[in-house]
């Protein structure tokens, strides 16, 4: 009777572990250690776990050891960087982790160090760390090689499942098993294999011998009969079931510039992951190594110079493949364009500094989901080609490529792949059931050969190990599996390109929606606000420096350090919300610095403007400058005093006024009572009801009434409890479980006029207080809500609910350099799913001649279902940080009713506007009037920057088209300046084809240079 093929991987399992027990032909402990300076032996707790703690000891192989049979393995407790000194051999270092705990030596006598902190790859806390291992063993390769490949014959099998294959791989296992003499002496095979489970379950073993013997000559060398053979059957099978399609596989370790541990554990991470990475490439000469993130290298390069001088050895040589091209792998979502740009600008020039070379592939493996500008930022970046894998993530629809052009809100595309590897994603490894299904996965394989596979334990560093690389030579020898090359991921991309028709690709026109994670854009408010203010406070500085020198004042030099802590911060696990604590503490320290930094820029370039300004009699004069490229209403509190005359200052304007002469612009009233309340001007009355909710906003200009129900509706949904990813999710159904918080503790005039009216509402939910003021400005046709929220609650998600008398099918969201437009209905799975979105500062509700815009000055989760815009306030997860949320935050949403729908009725501007005042500063003995140092005029564009030249003495300025027009440009260089070249977001020249000088959606920037 013969066994079912079942029964068969059963049998072959169990024979696997039984040749495993004799992979160790013998060991010896390395019991004497000091760590800090203190003694310790083998099994010992560590006597502290604060910072890194440093592990010591010495030990010697054996001498009838053969040195190259020889390892080291090591756990002392936690993740470390191991340094070995090796007598006459020099010192190697490895990174040691839970995956990295086998060691190779060169030298028989060895000193050991460890740099070793008490937490597990994913931040996980060693709650009692101990040194639990440390042995020089001598392996025996014949039994290791035998292991593995009769391992890697019973996953593939597995994975096989019905193959025609399987049969005849079985077949070939069971013949080398066949061939070996193995030992079966009572005492040796009961004191080798007691480590086997089935033996540790029993009552009571007999006495062991504590050092069984190896084994023997004759019993190896049928071992190594049985590997040869088993491999020569594996080859002939090859030739029968030849293997079916191609992966390309690059080594790689994603490491989380911070998430479950702080940046300062991520910068050991780093060096521990980069170590390991340079050992196997001495081992293994055909192992080839990927690595983006420019700040990775800037750390390691400042942290190590001697690691950074290894790994730009290798990169020359092509086994290390450094990419990316950007800063840091960012959030796409949340940042603004100028923030993309600089991931480009700034990475792109450190690899090219560095490294001598640009990459033309943007790695992004684990974003939460893309904006549509990113095509054109790349392309203008120098990256024609995009890969991710964690649209595989969505849980609703299934994204319907994984080969394909993504084309962006412009019309530029990047050839795009995703791979479907249901083992650890992007965290790969070398096992058949990784493999196999990876290459079933693809899609695109009727339009290319090949997939892409990245292998290496990653998220929390640590990257490829000697078995992975092991494994990946053992299966060039197998049947019916894909087959496998070590490949560059730049290299993977041109053969794309040579090999497959990509214009015939299908194309996947705007964002990349994921369909999970939507409460990233939410979680931390406070990072997201500062990472706002930062974003808005660095523009404005540049447009403010380049104005003065524009005037005959200094030339500013870069930001660009400033700018490097705002997109660290961009971090596609800092700025969603999804790191513990300790990050946060970090990360709001370090967007405030960058903030400040553009704060002094701005005081400085004032500074400077005024001091360029003809002198006149204006004695105590305000010179106010508008960074922005459209007019805005001067409207500005300067020392706590509001100023809000009938006055415009015009796109890039300068004003010299006369403080005392400002008078406030007519029309604004307030009330209040206990029943209802009024603010008035004269573009907007609203009327607030007893609940606090605005129950009339009334637009003026066309008579039309901007709600359809009360407004500002505080909504509470206690049940914001995902089933997983806490501070990641918000569940589809979360608003089944959902109230209107409707008392008011308090409400009071606060402010009444002339040139501002202010209403303070305060409400109580719990342990929490949500103190709101409605302003009304003189004159501004927008309400502003400025919300404090003092919080104190756990899991509860807060939105404000505005339901306005318009009816339309899409709704408008602020996105980088443009707008997605998204659907207010449910009708399919797809709209379905779009419960929550990203929006940046404004989202916007039109018809024909009018509509409602909700505008925010740091908010990002928005929601727009028939005829109610929604905004989410606040989330306060538990987990990765109890503490999410908790305390004080504000910020300001309004609500803007216009004439026309969102372009023609200044949302944009009046967005920019509540995020980026005006900048003011009162100056003495000044002549009164107006300055225009650069001009722009034609089709409507929106200012993404002016700013200092990377390079030389000029300027760049940088425009883009907002709403999807087209026409032509006028840009006028004030007297001693000239309007240079197109160029690049790389500064450099750029060619174009095109009939309008901006085109829908298009980026430009041009070369402003001194001289005619």
């Amino acid at each position: 009777m013969s066994l079912s093929i079942a029964q068969r991987l059963h049998r072959l399992d169990a024979r696997i572990a039984e040749i495993l027990c004799w992979r160790e032909r013998a060991s010896e402990p390395i019991e004497q250690w000091r760590c800090d300076g203190r003694p310790l032996s083998l099994g010992d707790p560590w006597p502290h776990q604060e910072g890194v703690l440093a592990f010591t000891a010495e030990a010697e192989v054996p001498a009838a050891w053969p040195l190259d049979e020889t390892r080291l393995h090591l756990d002392v407790g936690g993740e470390s960087l191991l340094t070995l000194h090796e007598d006459g051999a020099g010192s190697t270092r490895f990174g040691l982790d839970v995956n990295h705990r086998e060691f190779p030596l060169r030298a028989r006598r060895v000193r050991i160090e460890t740099e070793s902190v008490p937490r597990l790859p994913f931040g996980q806390p060693v709650h009692h760390p101990r040194l639990a291992e440390a042995r020089l063993v001598w392996i025996d390769p014949a039994v290791h090689r035998l292991a593995l490949l009769l391992r890697q014959v019973w996953e593939t099998a597995t994975a096989l499942q019905e193959h025609e294959a399987v049969p005849h791989l079985l077949a070939a296992a069971e013949a080398a098993l066949r061939l070996l003499d193995w030992p079966s002496a009572t005492g040796v095979y009961l004191a080798r294999t007691a480590p086997l489970p089935q033996q540790q379950a029993i009552w009571r073993l007999p006495p062991l011998d504590p050092r069984p013997p190896a084994l023997g000559e004759a019993e190896r060398a049928s071992a190594v009969a049985a590997h040869d053979g088993l491999a020569a059957a594996l080859r002939g099978l090859k030739e029968r079931f030849p293997p079916q399609g191609r992966l390309a596989i690059t080594g790689h370790a994603h490491i989380d510039l911070a998430w479950l541990w702080p940046y300062a554990e991520t910068r050991r991470k780093a060096r521990r992951t980069f170590h390991t990475a340079l050992r196997l490439m001495e081992r293994f000469p055909g192992f080839v190594f990927n690595q983006s993130t420019a700040a990775y290298y800037a750390q390691v390069e400042a942290d190590d110079p001697d690691l950074f001088a290894q790994v730009r050895e290798r990169a020359a040589e092509g086994r290390w493949e450094t990419i990316g091209g950007l800063w840091v792998e960012p959030d796409t979502n949340m940042p603004t364009g100028e923030s993309l740009v600089r991931q480009a600008l700034y990475g792109q020039r450190y690899f090219e500094r560095v490294f001598g070379r640009r990459h033309t592939v943007c790695w992004l493996p684990d974003c939460f989901g893309f904006s549509p500008a990113l095509p054109q930022i790349l392309r203008q970046g120098g990256m024609d080609s995009f890969f991710t894998i964690k649209v595989n993530w969505s849980e609703t629809n299934r994204f319907p490529y994984d080969l394909f052009q993504w084309e962006g809100l412009d019309g530029s595309r990047v050839l795009t792949h995703t791979f479907d590897n249901p083992i650890q994603g992007y965290n790969g490894t070398i096992r058949a059931d990784c493999v196999l299904p990876t290459w079933r996965n693809f899609r695109g394989k009727t339009a290319h050969d090949e997939s892409l596979l990245a292998v290496g334990f990653g998220d929390g560093g640590g990257g490829v190990t000697p078995e992975m690389l092991e494994r990946q030579a053992q299966l060039t020898d197998f049947p019916a599996l894909p087959e496998l090359r070590p490949a560059r991921v730049e290299e993977f991309f041109g053969r794309i390109r040579e090999r497959a028709a990509v214009d015939e690709l299908p194309v996947w026109l705007g964002e990349i929606y994921l369909e999970l994670h939507r409460g990233t854009l939410t979680s931390q408010g406070r990072t997201k606000r500062l990472n706002r203010q930062a974003e808005r406070a660095l523009i404005a500085a540049e447009v403010a420096g380049s104005l003065a020198t524009l005037l005959g004042g200094p030339a500013f030099g870069s930001l660009e350090p400033a700018w490097r802590g705002l997109l660290k911060n961009q971090f596609h696990d800092i700025l969603p919300g999804s790191s513990i604590r300790e990050v946060y503490e970090d990360a709001e320290r370090e967007l405030a610095a960058a903030r400040d930094a553009g704060l002094d820029r701005q005081a400085e370039a004032m500074a400077a403007i005024a001091a360029a300004l003809p002198a006149g009699g204006t004695v105590d004069a305000l010179v106010v400058v508008n960074p922005d490229l459209s007019p805005r209403p001067l409207r500005l509190e300067l020392e706590g005093q509001a100023i809000a005359p009938d006055l415009t200052v015009p796109p890039l304007g300068i004003v010299v006024l006369d403080l005392a002469a400002l008078q406030p612009a007519p029309g604004l009233s307030a009330g209040w009572s206990t029943t209802g309340s009024h603010l008035e001007n004269r573009f907007l009355r609203a009327e607030i009801g007893a609940d606090g909710t605005i129950t009339r906003l009334l637009h003026k200009p066309t008579g039309r009434d901007a709600l359809a129900g009360r407004g500002n509706q505080l909504w509470l949904y206690p049940a914001d409890k995902p089933r997983s990813w806490d501070a990641w999710d918000v569940e589809a159904d979360y608003d089944r479980q959902g109230f209107e918080l409707t008392g008011l503790e308090s409400s009071e005039l606060v402010e009444d006029g002339p040139d501002r009216a202010a209403l303070r509402l305060v409400r109580r939910f719990r342990d929490s207080t949500i103190t709101q003021t409605l302003t009304l400005w003189a004159n501004a046709p927008r309400l502003d809500i400025h919300t404090r929220l003092d919080w104190h609650d756990r899991r509860v998600l807060l939105r404000a609910l505005v339901p306005v008398a318009v009816r339309a099918e899409t709704a408008s969201f602020e996105c980088a350099f443009g707008v997605v437009r998204r659907p207010t209905h449910r009708n399919t799975s797809w709209d379905q799913a779009k419960f929550e979105v990203p929006g940046h500062r404004f989202a916007d509700l039109s018809e024909p001649g009018f509509g409602v815009a909700l505008l925010n000055d740091g908010k990002y989760g928005h929601s727009a279902l028939g005829n109610v815009l929604g905004l989410s306030l606040v989330r306060a997860p538990i987990y990765p940080d109890p503490l999410a949320d908790e305390g004080v935050q504000e910020f300001t949403y309004a609500i803007l009713p216009h004439a026309g729908d969102w372009h023609e009725g200044g949302v944009r501007e009046a967005a920019e506007d509540l995020n980026q005042p005006l900048l003011a500063l009162p100056a003495r003995n000044l002549a009164a009037g107006l300055h225009t140092p650069l001009m722009v005029s034609g089709v409507k564009a929106g200012l993404a920057a002016l700013k200092p030249a990377e390079e030389g003495d000029g300027l760049v300025l940088r425009l883009y088209e907002p709403a999807g027009a087209r026409g032509p440009l006028s840009i006028t260089a004030p007297e001693g300046w000239r309007l240079g070249e197109a160029v690049s977001l790389l500064e450099e020249p750029a060619e174009r084809d095109q009939v309008h000088d901006l085109e829908p959606f298009e980026l430009r920037s041009w070369l402003l240079r001194p001289g005619r």
